[in-house]
């Protein structure tokens, strides 16, 4: 059932002619049923909305009006996300802050908003962002840094700031992946002008920016940002390759929820060991869709393969 916040949203999108909020706030209340167990409930509100945007066009428009924005609505878990126990307490402690701003705000304070998120590719920053906006019921926005950075001087900049007026306009989280794409020290060399503009430009909008969107930068390498933007965060989060119970608790949420009497020994552990948490989830993929197809148990020889063809590619990358 809609809050009685969602139904005045939705009430104002349509008063405003606001369709991107409208679709926003139905997409909110589809994804907050499916999390309560009602599935045919959130099915039939997305298949409604479908109508609605072919018929009524004036009100409802499934195409997001920021071309630089991809939108979609996630649903997972916090329980999917294998990580150490202190990032999960701080993302705990993001989700709890969002969910009690109001009570925050009272007493002159704001929630955790605005979260930087670095480490190696594959150890679960995008799937962070997934999670925070399906455990809030938020729309997830992930800029399109492809078509916000150009070589015309000055475009980027005037594009940046239509990306926050998007977050200020329409709640939900924002993800900037592979944020050193526009955030690299400023200091390096082969730093240009027109990208030491576009540095300066995110961090006055971040600074100015008073929204309740969640902000999430994500990059592969901290080295490379500018000082200058850590203070602008309100958390950072630092994500490495999983730890051998990491490994444990990762194989054993895939694989067990196919095979149930699956053991993980320590010797498929140590097969894995230097890998990301993708790739793991990969080969436990690769592991199941082999059982299936060959009618046969998954073998504790089968995933040490499967890791070690891993471990090969960059063997290969290497030579």
């Amino acid at each position: 059932m809609a809050t009685a916040e969602q139904m005045k949203s939705l009430v104002k999108a349509y008063a405003d002619c606001n369709d991107e909020k409208f679709k926003t706030v139905v997409l909110q209340i589809a994804a907050h049923e499916a999390r309560l167990g009602h599935d045919n409930l959130a099915r039939e509100l997305k298949k409604q909305i479908d109508r609605v945007g072919s018929k009524r066009t004036n009100i409802v428009q499934l195409t997001s009006t920021n071309p630089m924005l991809s939108l979609s609505m996630p649903s997972h878990d916090l329980s999917e996300l294998i990580v150490s126990e202190d990032i999960t307490d701080k993302i705990q402690r993001i989700l709890n802050e969002y969910r009690n701003r109001n009570k925050l705000i009272s007493y002159g304070l704001t929630n955790r908003r605005k979260i930087l998120i670095e480490g190696n590719p594959g150890t679960g920053k995008t799937l962070t962002a997934s999670i925070i906006a399906s455990e809030l019921s938020l729309p997830l926005y992930t800029v399109q840094m492809d078509k916000l950075v150009t070589k015309f001087m000055g475009e980027t900049s005037a594009k940046l700031r239509q990306v926050f007026d998007s977050i200020e306009s329409n709640v939900g989280v924002y993800l900037f992946d592979e944020f050193d794409a526009i955030g690299a020290d400023r200091s390096l060399d082969n730093e240009v002008g027109e990208m030491r503009r576009i540095l300066n430009s995110f961090l006055q909008f971040i600074e100015q920016d008073g929204s309740e969107s969640i902000i999430i930068a994500a990059t592969n390498n901290q080295r490379l940002l500018d000082q200058a933007l850590f203070r602008r965060f309100d958390d950072v989060l630092h994500y490495m390759l999983p730890t051998h119970m990491e490994i444990k608790r990762l194989l054993e949420y895939k694989i067990k929820s196919y095979d149930e009497n699956f053991t993980i020994p320590k010797d498929v552990i140590k097969a894995a060991d230097g890998l990301s948490h993708a790739e793991i989830a990969r080969v436990c993929d690769d592991a199941i869709k082999n059982s299936i197809l060959n009618d046969e148990s998954i073998t504790d020889k089968i995933i040490i393969s499967l890791l070690n063809e891993r471990h090969n590619v960059y063997s290969c990358k290497e030579a």
